[in-house]
């Protein structure tokens, strides 16, 4: 069967008399490319279930699918909507944010090196810790948010790979994308952009330089905390996409029908949730910046956000949905906090419609760049003002306790 490198052609879609190109983002993204099912004219697509197809009595796989590991339908549909967004050529959906990422460095040689930040999500962090070593895989870690960082770390002819996130979680630095796709480039490397926390409503690297870019569609993408998933996009569907899609196939790491049809659900509103999302977010920044018991707040979207500029120059619609506060009182007080809140929820992951908080250095454990007095805030779609007011209040309980 074919290679599904390259989702369906979003310009073969229609929505009304013209061609879906011809509609902004989040038109096309709120009618999922227009589509319309050709056997009941439903306007939301069939759930493809199948795991097999039918040859045809030449043998071959005229229909494109063969079998559920490799390829799906409703998979496709929702890349298509991937690859809308981010402005791609071609767009891969797994079963989480970690089977894509995994994906894409084993897709790398024995040998080969790859530059990481210091400040990443945890998890993968410590994949590499533990996984690149039996790949054969070199990993430095460097605080990609300097460019001159970046390019120190380079080893000529080996390094192949450079990963950044930006924002990068939980301290939401800022990376310059393309500075570090000129760096990476030069070098003879590829660029691959964690954009989690950015989503493509308000940062699209592959426009500043960027060859891949991931996302744990689990978060912000997906929106209500009821599907694991991730996706890789790529500027090029070249030799390098071609060995990410085989492995895939292989591994078996594709996403299922049914979580790609939620996912497809959640893109249509992408754009209204991520909005408002982003501007609870700022809203928010600037109380708690106030605030007599927060020493500190980390948003890219504040003016004295070490990231701010380089933020301003390359995100667009806001700032995102995270961001980080330091509690006076340090790490008793930062915990206390987190367990008096009643509108937020106190749970792991970001980018739901509910409102989030967490300690992250208690997760994170040992080595973590966290500082121990944070708490980690996911914005949801709630009243800015009920959720600063929780805030408030929990924040006087641990004062209060302190004392």
């Amino acid at each position: 069967m074919p290679s599904n490198s390259q989702p369906p052609d979003p310009d073969a879609a229609e929505l009304g008399d013209e061609p879906a190109a011809a509609y902004a983002k989040r038109t096309r993204a709120a009618q999922a490319m227009g589509q319309i099912d050709p056997v009941t004219k439903a306007v939301v697509a069939p759930i493809h279930v199948s795991t097999t197809f039918q040859r045809d009595p030449d043998n071959a796989y005229t229909s494109g699918f063969s079998y559920g590991r490799a390829d799906n339908a409703t998979v496709r549909e929702a890349e298509s909507v991937m690859a809308m967004l981010e402005e791609a050529e071609g767009a891969l959906l797994f079963g989480s944010g970690m089977a894509a990422a995994a994906a894409l460095f084993c897709a790398l040689g024995p040998g080969d090196h790859v530059i990481a930040p210091r400040v990443m999500y945890w998890g993968l962090r410590r994949w590499l810790n533990q996984e690149g070593p039996r790949l054969q895989l070199s990993v430095d870690f460097v605080d990609t948010e300097t460019p001159d960082a970046i390019r120190a770390a380079i080893r000529p002819g080996q390094t192949k790979l450079v990963w950044i996130e930006t924002p990068g979680n939980p301290l939401w630095t800022i990376t310059d994308i393309a500075a570090a796709a000129e760096i990476a480039h030069a070098a003879g490397a590829r660029l691959a952009v964690d954009s989690t926390a950015a989503s493509p409503i308000h940062t699209r690297p592959l426009g500043l330089g960027a060859d891949i870019v991931m996302h744990s569609a689990t978060k912000i993408l997906n929106g209500h905390s009821d599907v694991i998933a991730g996706v890789l996009t790529c500027a090029r569907a070249d030799a390098f996409w071609e060995r990410i899609t085989a492995i895939r196939a292989s591994w078996g790491a594709i996403l299922g029908p049914f979580e790609a049809y939620l996912l497809m659900r959640s893109l249509r509103t992408l754009h209204l949730r991520a909005s408002a999302q982003a501007a609870g977010a700022a809203i928010l920044a600037e109380h708690l910046a106030a605030h007599p018991l927060v020493s500190g707040v980390l948003y890219p979207g504040l003016a004295d956000h070490p990231g701010h500029a380089i933020a301003a120059r390359q995100m667009e619609h806001g700032f995102g949905f995270m961001l980080s506060i330091r509690v006076t009182g340090g790490e008793a007080a930062a915990i206390e906090t987190a367990a008096a809140v009643k509108l937020w929820k106190r749970a792991t992951s970001l980018g739901g419609v509910e409102s989030l908080i967490e300690h992250r250095a208690s997760v994170e454990g040992p080595g973590t760049p966290c500082p121990s007095d944070l708490l980690r805030l996911s914005t949801g779609i709630e009243d800015p003002a009920d959720l600063f007011d929780d805030l408030d209040q929990a924040l006087r309980v641990a004062h209060d306790e302190a004392r």
